[in-house]
C-alpha cells in the first residue's frame, strides 16, 4: 500500500458519524419596517422618501437634476433622458449623472437592497453613476438580512448586489469622504 493510500485509508476510519444540520435560527425583526429602514439608510449616508405616487418622485427629480444632465431610468414608472440600449459597453457609462433603478428587496436593519442582474443592464451602473436612486415597493421590506437570504434563490441570478447607500471611505486620520469609489448620493423611494 502507497503512502497516500494508507493516508486516505486512515482518514476514511476516522471519518465521524454524520450529523443533522442545527436547526435555523430565526431572528423576528419587530417594530415599524419602514421607520427602520428610514433610520439605516440615514446612518448609512442615504435617504429614504415615503412617496405617495410617480408624479412626486418625477418632482423630486425636477428639483434636484437638470435636463442637461444624463440621467439613465431603468425603471418604467419614471423616465431618463439616456437610453441604455444605446450602452453597449459599460464605459458607455462614464456620464451617468443619475441611474434610477427598481429595487427586488430591502432590508431594515441595514439598508441594503437587493438589486439582481435582471434589473440592471450592466453591472457597474449603480456604481458608476455620480447619484442613485432606487424605487422599492413598502411591503418588499424584510426585516433582517436571514429573511432576505430565504426570500431569494442565490443560485437564479449568474450576479446580484446588496447595496445599502452611498460609496463611502474613511482613511487614517479617520476623515469620512461620501463618493470616494461610487455614488454621490443614494435616494430610496418607498412606495405603497
Amino acid at each position: 500500500m502507497s503512502s497516500k493510500e494508507s493516508i486516505l485509508a486512515a482518514i476514511a476510519k476516522n471519518k465521524p458519524d454524520q450529523l443533522p444540520l442545527p436547526e435555523h435560527p430565526e431572528y423576528p425583526v419587530e417594530g415599524d419596517l419602514v421607520e427602520q429602514y428610514k433610520n439605516s439608510i440615514k446612518s448609512n449616508g442615504g435617504q429614504a422618501l415615503e412617496v405617495k405616487n410617480v408624479a412626486e418622485i418625477q418632482s423630486y427629480l425636477n428639483m434636484h437634476f437638470h435636463d442637461s444632465q444624463m440621467m439613465l431610468s431603468l425603471s418604467s414608472a419614471v423616465e431618463g433622458n439616456f437610453d441604455i440600449e444605446l450602452a453597449e459597453d459599460p464605459h458607455d457609462l462614464e456620464h451617468v449623472e443619475l441611474a434610477i433603478l427598481e429595487g427586488e428587496w430591502g432590508v431594515a436593519e441595514n439598508a441594503a437592497i437587493w438589486l439582481p442582474e435582471t434589473r440592471l443592464k450592466h453591472r457597474a451602473l449603480p456604481f458608476i453613476a455620480q447619484h442613485l436612486i432606487v424605487l422599492l415597493k413598502k411591503d418588499r421590506l424584510l426585516g433582517n438580512m436571514h429573511e432576505v437570504y430565504q426570500s431569494i434563490n442565490i443560485s437564479d441570478f449568474g450576479y446580484g448586489v446588496f447595496i445599502a447607500g452611498p460609496s463611502k471611505t474613511a482613511d487614517i486620520e479617520q476623515s469620512l469622504v461620501i463618493g470616494a469609489h461610487g455614488p454621490r448620493s443614494m435616494t430610496v423611494f418607498l412606495m405603497d
